[in-house]
């Protein structure tokens, strides 16, 4: 066979197996699965350590594939099939590839987009319904309240929210249904859109702009009937450029842990990998140069039943810096907010051990103070 798939799999929605396929199949992935980890040890893929404008740029600068496979709408009345819940990737890869195949899947809602196919160009269809990938949202706690509450404080009527993937932004999400204006540019949108467009809480007169629609069967008729959603590549969603004309751009995301100088590591626990950067590089950077543009880290303090502490002295080997200490803005856990940007080295490990559990502090502070004899 000896075939190369390359794909994007989310970590958690995306369960597909290429490597099962067949014994000589190889894989070329961006995030880590646990179908990947055997693939990895038996040299069968390739792990690429690159965010989602990293990968935008390798996948124009590779060679043309042999064959692009997407998943597409049934034709309308004038032959155009929408690329249903995803446009992030695809159209990077789809005019360039040799040949080019539908999969038409009528389950699919119609959402407007920037990308299109007629179907006079694909090189072959395969008509067939089928379940779209389906994402559960998390169930809501009292944890995840708490930081809901302290990040909506950050939040002002009229911004602009760009949303990760978490357990905690559905909860900020139902903090913020008293606010007003508010407006959605983002790599990805999920059930928390609902929160907040039945609430009244979003601009009715502004496009969400995102690359991915994920969540249940329910929620994507939600969406194909919103009207309200636009689906576009990430050389748009998460270009600096883009983000820079933004006004008041809210990048609000989640993390393992992040550490008393503020660098954030979302990717790798206990030395393993399980999850790539995404595009949280890109918001950051996008955050930091938006006009009044905020960055938002929100985690709770402890794992483990409270064992150990999510905010550490530094990131050590078993960890990866997914956003470095100079794009530090607010981060935020149960305990209150840390606003590192301006502060000194000394005032951010105060700010960060402020928010740490307080069974944790001490251990941080005394770790601190070492760490400070050889700065």
């Amino acid at each position: 066979m000896n075939v190369e798939f390359t794909s994007i799999q989310l970590p958690g929605i995306d369960h597909t197996d290429y490597l099962a396929m067949h014994r000589e199949a190889k894989s070329v992935a961006f995030f880590m699965t646990p179908s990947l980890r055997q693939g990895l040890a038996q040299r069968r893929t390739v792990l690429h350590s690159l965010d989602y404008t990293g990968i935008a740029r390798h996948l124009l600068d590779v060679a043309p594939f042999d064959c692009a496979i997407g998943q597409f709408t049934p034709p309308d009345t004038q032959g155009w099939c929408s690329p249903g819940l995803s446009s992030d990737f695809t159209p990077l890869v789809w005019t360039r590839a040799l040949r080019r195949v539908g999969h038409l899947n009528p389950e699919l809602p119609r959402i407007d987009s920037s990308f299109k196919v007629h179907i006079s160009e694909f090189d072959a269809v395969v008509e067939a319904p089928g379940p779209p990938l389906a994402l559960a949202e998390s169930t809501p706690n009292k944890l995840t309240e708490q930081i809901g509450q302290q990040a909506a404080r950050l939040i002002r009527d009229g911004d602009t929210l760009q949303f990760g993937i978490g357990s905690v932004l559905p909860a900020i999400a139902r903090a913020l249904v008293s606010h007003r204006r508010l407006r959605i540019h983002s790599g990805m949108v999920s059930p928390l859109l609902y929160t907040l467009w039945e609430s009244g809480a979003l601009d009715r007169d502004a496009d969400i702009v995102t690359g991915v629609v994920f969540g249940d069967l329910s929620f994507y008729d939600y969406v194909g009937r919103l009207g309200r959603v636009f689906l576009d590549d990430v050389r748009k969603t998460h270009a600096a450029d883009v983000l820079a004309t933004i006004p008041r751009f809210i990048a609000i995301n989640s993390a393992l842990e992040v550490d008393l100088f503020g660098q954030v590591n979302s990717e790798r626990s206990d030395g393993i990998i399980q999850a790539g950067a995404g595009g949280l590089p890109a918001f950051a950077q996008g955050a930091q140069v938006a006009p009044d543009g905020r960055l938002l880290i929100c985690l709770s303090s402890t794992a483990r039943q409270g064992q150990v502490s999510r905010i550490v002295p530094a990131l050590n080997s078993k960890g990866l810096c997914t956003v470095p200490r100079y794009l530090a803005d607010a981060v935020v856990t149960e305990h209150g907010i840390a606003e590192l940007r301006g502060l000194s080295l000394f005032e951010r490990a105060e700010a960060m051990i402020a928010i740490a559990h307080p069974d944790h502090r001490g251990r941080l502070a005394a770790a601190w103070i070492e760490m400070a004899k050889h700065l």
